[in-house]
């Protein structure tokens, strides 16, 4: 199984020319030896529980209720998003392998390795070491200096820095993804001007990711300076800690800073340097880091020290960058909190949206004050404030819809709530949903029906463009481009793994309705869809478009809406 749960762009010039190779120093040798630490001892209590017929394996129904409640509940609540075979990383090895590691212990037995050691010494003459007359061998200063060393490593740096190079006209676009039960972070590099997509390096990841936002603050790098400029990304996954991860920095081992119960527990003590008792882990929601998944990030554009985090624990969490601590914990909800967004103006309003189908636009400085709350008729899967009239915002919900609000017209209950236009976009969820920020009403939508579509906003209200099946299977994310040069470009991803970037542009359908905002173009102009070539011989699976098929009007899998 592969999918691709989220995705990310990163603003051009904003990654570094020539990623460093990850470098490990006493300083960082220290702190991974703290994360290492943490892992062992976790399996050596999952382990000895289950040893002891504490615990019973995950996902059986037999430990607590509390914990298991929480954990079945949450395939469920995701919609379909997740609704394929669910992948576990257990935290508690199965009985089966228990099993299987007591019979390789038998198998062992027979080559009596405890005794390995009190074999008879060397005879006279003999060596204990492969290289045991080392007099004998000869030592150069440097390879350069070593005659049977003919390919100079130089040679091979310079070729590998050359490859890694991200040039100022390229965007990263950050993918998560699961693949065959293996989850990771992709970091492909675009390359609008010769149609090229290709993953740059990929991070891995304990657990199935969530969510990614990109962030512009270095983390972890020593002292904070407000005016430095970093290239990272915060992922939330179904564990309950924030991992913050360098994008400039390729084979990085752990993340350079983690957000939750786990990243304290690995920093260093003060006093005699040794690390506090491991505190046993909760399910019980607290102020001071979530206890469940996480599903939902929102860095703060203007204040550039602040992340934003929802999760299935029915509460939205304020971090501080610069402390990597909870700054506060809200509960305006009363189930998981799925999608969250900051006002792009008023820097301390923060919309979110949950499965108790309300909306909240909260001013996180007044935490005793009653908060507005909006009502939609299902689970909420989106919420995202309008960038050209910040006043409104979009809901995208499980049902299907799209509802409209005005933030001044804040109903005295959820239940009044009135918007300005609701809009039926797709026959099923629509998971995902992105405002394109330099085209005024230009929309796109991505639903489980496997179809993405894209929206022109007038003052009359909304109409669709286009609808295409782009071949990525159910869609779970669609994201423009942040560069004003590439601002038709459409990130979109989904259940079969791959990831699909669609120069709208290149549509009749959209060049009509935003004929202002495109360049004339003279002959026929053939549609643009970029892949990872690898990638896109998967597509026939489930039915849908083969790239390399794609072209202008009338293609099977698409339909459009132009006007006459």
């Amino acid at each position: 199984m592969s999918m691709i749960t989220a995705s990310a762009w990163v603003p051009r010039g904003a990654a570094a020319p020539f990623p460093t190779k990850y470098d490990v120093d006493e300083t960082e040798l220290a702190r991974i030896s703290r994360l290492a630490k943490l892992q062992l001892d976790d399996a050596e209590e999952d382990l000895d529980g289950a040893r002891n017929g504490h615990h019973s394996p995950q996902g059986s129904g037999k430990s607590s209720g509390e914990d298991n409640e929480d954990d079945e509940d949450i395939p469920m609540t995701l919609s379909d998003k997740y609704a394929g075979p669910r992948i576990h990383t257990p935290k508690i090895p199965s009985c089966a392998l228990i099993c299987s590691l007591r019979d390789a212990d038998d198998d062992l037995k027979e080559y009596d390795l405890d005794n390995y050691d009190s074999d008879a010494g060397p005879k006279d003459g003999e060596t204990m070491a492969m290289f045991g007359n080392a007099r004998s061998l000869a030592y150069h200063q440097s390879n350069a200096e070593d005659p049977y060393i003919t390919m100079q490593e130089n040679e091979d740096d310079d070729d590998e820095r050359e490859d890694l190079q991200v040039l100022a006209s390229d965007n990263m676009v950050i993918a998560a993804k699961v693949e065959d039960e293996v989850a990771h972070l992709e970091i492909y590099v675009y390359e609008d001007e010769v149609d090229n997509l290709y993953v740059h390096h990929d991070i891995m990841l304990p657990a199935i990711p969530l969510c990614v936002e990109w962030l512009d603050l270095p983390v972890g790098k020593g002292p904070s300076d407000n005016a430095a400029k970093g290239n990272f990304v915060a992922v939330g996954t179904f564990d309950p800690d924030i991992e913050l991860w360098d994008l400039d920095t390729i084979d990085s081992m752990y993340p350079n800073a983690i957000l939750g119960q786990g990243g304290e527990e690995a920093k260093p003590q003060a006093g005699d340097g040794k690390r506090k008792k491991k505190r046993k882990k909760s399910k019980k929601a607290n102020d001071d880091y979530h206890v469940d998944a996480v599903l939902s990030l929102g860095a703060n554009r203007q204040h550039r020290n602040l992340l934003a985090s929802s999760s299935a624990d029915k509460t939205v969490k304020l971090w501080d960058l610069t402390t990597q601590k909870c700054a506060k914990s809200y509960s305006h909800h009363t189930d998981k909190v799925c999608s969250i967004a900051w006002h792009p103006k008023e820097a301390t309003v923060l919309l979110s949206g949950s499965y108790d189908r309300t909306l909240v636009a909260a001013d996180l400085r007044a935490t005793d004050s009653t908060v507005p709350r909006w009502g939609v008729e299902s689970d909420v899967e989106t919420v995202a404030w309008d960038p050209h009239d910040t006043n409104y915002f979009y809901v995208t919900t499980e049902s299907g819809m799209i509802h409209y609000h005005d933030m001044r017209s804040a109903p005295a209950s959820a239940e009044s709530s009135k918007p300005v236009w609701t809009l039926q976009a797709h026959g099923e969820s629509v998971s995902s949903f992105d405002i394109n920020p330099a085209i005024p009403g230009f929309l796109a939508t991505g639903s489980t029906d496997k179809e993405a579509k894209l929206w022109n906003v007038r003052p009359t209200g909304p109409s669709m463009v286009v609808s295409r099946n782009l071949g990525v299977g159910k869609v779970f994310t669609t994201k423009f481009a942040p560069d004003s040069e590439v601002a038709f470009r459409l990130a979109v991803g989904g259940s079969k793994g791959n990831i699909q970037i669609w120069d709208t542009s290149t549509n009749a359908a959209v060049r009509n309705a935003f004929a202002h905002r495109v360049g004339p173009v003279s002959g026929e102009v053939k549609e643009r869809l970029v892949g990872v070539d690898e990638d896109s011989s998967d597509s026939e699976d489930e039915g849908g478009v083969e790239p390399a098929a794609e072209g202008g009007e009338g293609e099977a899998g698409w339909e459009s809406m132009e006007d006459d």
